[in-house]
């Protein structure tokens, strides 16, 4: 029995001190009542008659942007709601608050849920967000005038989890080939296949399969990004693999593995809340096969 004791107590505290690194795991909460861990960008209020182009005012003049950190007609803020800080973007101008800090190797959780206001030009469409990863240089770069340099972890209605490239971005997914004019749909059986900038494909993938939330409940959707792999998740399934994130240039092509999180306002009203972010030093073990 006294020399069984000692190994009772040995594995006892190894069991002990395991438990004690997974609960250690520090998860940092981006949202709080100020959003002081954030910074806005504002271009402008588009209209349908948007093709991509400069804005100009009725005498042809160009039109500056709003800029930074000016939030007009208060798009971004931040509302107590049963006592927790929930992000409000109202959509109304075309823009995004993005993190001040860059990230890189990281598990993002947060939740979403739609309001009911859209502006032009979605008013006929469904309503639309998006989540921004790897993001770096400046805001308004973009077809739409208004965001980073990144890659896009769509928010849209039956859509949470689709890709778009942004600006000159790239990546590979795991995806069906599309023929003709259909877009590639993702699908973790699937070989990976280049979209985006210098691939000769459109930079958009299909997530998998929906699983938004039904009756605009809360859906939670997840960002694994270390290195450069990404994975999709919405309400705990997987509906994206991707990997190669990167950049192309008339100079070449270059690693986009890290950088700021932007959450865009595109013309419809969102709630955003729960956003908190951990740093890993690996693919977690349950989704290393996806790669």
């Amino acid at each position: 029995m006294k020399k069984f004791l000692p190994s009772v107590i040995l594995v006892f505290l190894i069991s002990v001190l395991c438990s004690l690194r997974t609960d250690q795991v520090k998860w940092i909460n981006l949202l709080d009542k100020d959003l002081s861990k954030w910074e806005i960008y504002q271009s402008y209020r588009l209209t349908n008659s948007f093709k991509g182009e400069q804005p100009v005012d009725q005498h042809g003049k160009p039109l500056t942007p709003i800029g930074y950190n000016k939030n007009e007609a208060g798009v971004f803020t931040a509302e107590m709601v049963n006592g927790e800080p929930v992000l409000h973007i109202t959509g109304e101008i075309y823009g995004c608050i993005f993190t001040k800090e860059d990230f890189s190797n990281y598990h993002l959780i947060l939740k979403y849920k739609w309001g009911s206001k859209k502006w032009e030009p979605r008013l006929d469409k469904l309503m639309d967000s998006g989540v921004l990863y790897n993001s770096t240089g400046e805001c308004g770069v973009d077809f739409w005038r208004s965001w980073m340099l990144g890659q896009e972890f769509q928010v849209m209605e039956g859509h949470a989890g689709d890709y778009w490239s942004i600006k000159n971005s790239a990546i590979d997914v795991r995806a069906f080939l599309p023929e003709g004019s259909m877009n590639t749909v993702a699908d973790a059986g699937q070989p990976f296949l280049p979209v985006g900038s210098g691939t000769g494909r459109m930079g958009f993938c299909l997530r998998s399969a929906n699983y938004e939330s039904p009756q605009n409940d809360w859906t939670t959707l997840e960002l694994i990004s270390f290195g450069d792999k990404s994975i999709h998740i919405v309400n705990g399934k997987v509906v994206m693999v991707l990997k190669n994130s990167r950049y192309v240039t008339d100079k070449g092509t270059f690693p986009l593995v890290s950088g700021k999180i932007q959450l865009q306002s595109e013309a419809a009203e969102v709630w955003y809340k729960d956003i908190r972010i951990s740093s890993i030093d690996r693919i977690p073990e349950e989704y290393v096969n996806l790669f």
